[in-house]
Order: structure tokens, then C-alpha cells, then sequence
């Protein structure tokens, strides 16, 4: 068991990112040189997000702005829109990015070079944020009570490319379902709540940041049942699953939801960087956004996952050392017991 604990990219980011990796390129500059403007006298940086409609694109946007206005003098951050946590990923190894939002289910896989990945990419964490919550949305009139009930039925499983996969299917086996049971749709959020309307999909999977925009469209003009997920298929995936938590959708958050929710975290959002980007400049990252995190939470709620517990969850996959210098140095670091 794991313990729980538009601006396109310039000339000059790729040569910071040589520069970053390598130490000030003078061979002897301190680890904390980040600190200061590069030799153009400013410094630019990106933060990989996703289509703008969702949290990561909000939230990726508030990072950047936190960021550029709050950050070491020089620094010039920009926030761009991208595919998703999988382009995210691609594009940090091609070094077009400099840090990036990304699933943490998603990130769990790419570390280890398994699940569809062709290779193992060198993914580190800088902060753990906002937990995934999703769940199978249906019309209360469907028929479907459990999730043995989608059997044979057409169910929205997000869009095409996604990576709803690295979290839907092991929730699916652990129900003792898979593809093969039902008719997957591919389709966005927003058209699946279209679909559960017009009766062209009996239920569709639904999440993410609290609340999440499409649940409550969804529920917004029609009666419609949250399918619970099985006690031991949620104990079964907590387990073996570092990414997967419990999480409580409290009662009232939708309309007609009168009690608690036992939902799922099925990845948090996270701010991933690569192993070999400049320890100083992850530290000064990892500070600058810590320390300046309600400016996060003007812009969307899910920035109050930035504290002291949220953070450092390990989700998978490894900790940037210049995270964990930061972290360390204010005291939230979960230090492994003596001995352990």
C-alpha cells in the first residue's frame, strides 16, 4: 500500500531552459541564481494549461499571473493553452515548456513509462492542488442504479484523447467492468450534458474542481442520480492507487443533492516541472506561489488547495528537490518516520 502523506513559446525560453538546466551556464553560479534576470535581463517562463472552459485553464492563468507580478524581477510568465495533461507532458520533455498543470493519474503513468506511455518520462511534482472529483451522472428516471447497470447502455466518457482513461478504467475494473460492457461515447462535458438531456446517452462521467460547471448544468433542470461507487471499489483503488482519494461532495453543492456524496479524487490537479529543470528556480517557483496563493483563490476556489496539507501529498510521483527545499524550509515537508 503507497502512504498517503497564447503566447507561443520564444527563442529565448528555450535558451532559458539550457540555461536553467545547466546552472547560470557559468558552471559555478549558486543553485539560487534563478533568482535573478538571465543575461537578456528577463527571464521567460510557461506554464502548460488546457482548453480554456475548465479549472486548468483558470487556474494555470492564475498561477502565471501570481507569478509574473509577484516573482523575482525579470521574470516574464505567460500561461498558455494547450491540449491537456498528456501534451503537457510532451511538451516538458521537448523543453517547450516550463512547468505545466497535468491530471495526476495521468502523470502517475507517464513516470513510469506504462499504460500506452512509450517511455518513462522524468515528471516531477512541485505542488499537489485541487482534488479531481467526477463521478457517473444519470437521469433519476434512466433506470440505472448502479454502475452493473450501464451495461449495454451509451455512457459519456469524455473527450477523445483525453486521458480519462488512466483514471476511468481501473474505477471501471474495480466494479468489474470495462469498455466491452457498454457503449463508450467521446464527447466534452458540456455536450455530454446536452446528451443526458435529449436521452442519446443514459449517463456520462463528470468531474472535476468543486463544483464542477457541467454538474451543475446537468442537474440545473431535471432530476438526475449521482450512481455511488462500491465501498470495496474504492478501498480496492485507494490501496493500490496512490493517485485515487475519497473525497465528500457535501450536500447541497447540486441541486436536489440533499446529503453527502461519497465521491472519488481520481487525480488531483497538480504543478508538474522536469527532473533535470534548475533546482533554485523550482524553489523560487514553489515559494512565489505558496506564498502569494490567495491571489490563486481570487481567480477560482480550487485555489484553496494551496496549504500546508494539500500540497505535499504524494500522488506518485516524485517531489522537484527545489519543492521540497521549500517546503522543508517552512516545515511541511512529511519527514519519513526514523527508521522507515
Amino acid at each position: 500500500m503507497h502512504h498517503r502523506s497564447p503566447l507561443a513559446i520564444t527563442l529565448m525560453s528555450l535558451v532559458f531552459l539550457t540555461f536553467a538546466c545547466s546552472g547560470d551556464g557559468d558552471g559555478d553560479a549558486p543553485a539560487d541564481s534563478a533568482t535573478t534576470a538571465g543575461a537578456g535581463g528577463t527571464r521567460f517562463l510557461s506554464i502548460g494549461t488546457a482548453p480554456p472552459g475548465g479549472a486548468f485553464f483558470v487556474v494555470g492563468g492564475a498561477l502565471g499571473e501570481v507569478l509574473d507580478s509577484h516573482g523575482p524581477a525579470g521574470w516574464s510568465v505567460t500561461a498558455e493553452a494547450t491540449k491537456g495533461s498528456q501534451e503537457n507532458i510532451r511538451r516538458l520533455a521537448a523543453g517547450e515548456l516550463d512547468m505545466a498543470l497535468a491530471n495526476a493519474a495521468i502523470s502517475y503513468f507517464a513516470v513510469r513509462g506504462s499504460e500506452g506511455w512509450e517511455q518513462a518520462y522524468p515528471v516531477r511534482t512541485i505542488m499537489t492542488l485541487a482534488p479531481n472529483v467526477a463521478l457517473f451522472l444519470t437521469p433519476a428516471d434512466s433506470g440505472v442504479q448502479t454502475l452493473a447497470d450501464l451495461r449495454g447502455k451509451r455512457v459519456v466518457v469524455g473527450p477523445a484523447g483525453a486521458g480519462f482513461n488512466y483514471f476511468l478504467r481501473p474505477v471501471l475494473a474495480a466494479h468489474g467492468l470495462t469498455y466491452d460492457d457498454f457503449t463508450p461515447v467521446h464527447n466534452t462535458q458540456a455536450a455530454a450534458v446536452d446528451m443526458l438531456a435529449d436521452g442519446s446517452a443514459a449517463a456520462a462521467f463528470l468531474g472535476g474542481a468543486i463544483p464542477t460547471a457541467s454538474i451543475t448544468q446537468a442537474t440545473a433542470s431535471r432530476d438526475t442520480l449521482f450512481i455511488p461507487f462500491a465501498p470495496e471499489a474504492v478501498t480496492k483503488l485507494t490501496t493500490d492507487y496512490p493517485f485515487f482519494d475519497t473525497a465528500t461532495i457535501p450536500a447541497g453543492t447540486y441541486r436536489g443533492q440533499e446529503k453527502d456524496f461519497a465521491g472519488l479524487n481520481l487525480g488531483s490537479m497538480h504543478l508538474i516541472t522536469f527532473e533535470a529543470v534548475d533546482e533554485g528556480l523550482v524553489y523560487q517557483i514553489t515559494r512565489t506561489i505558496y506564498e502569494n496563493r490567495e491571489k490563486v483563490v481570487e481567480k477560482h476556489r480550487a485555489g484553496r488547495a494551496i496549504n500546508p496539507k494539500i500540497v505535499v501529498r504524494d500522488t506518485g510521483t516524485p517531489f522537484h528537490p527545489g519543492a521540497i527545499r521549500y517546503y522543508r524550509e517552512i516545515g511541511i515537508w512529511p519527514e519519513p518516520e526514523p527508521g522507515s
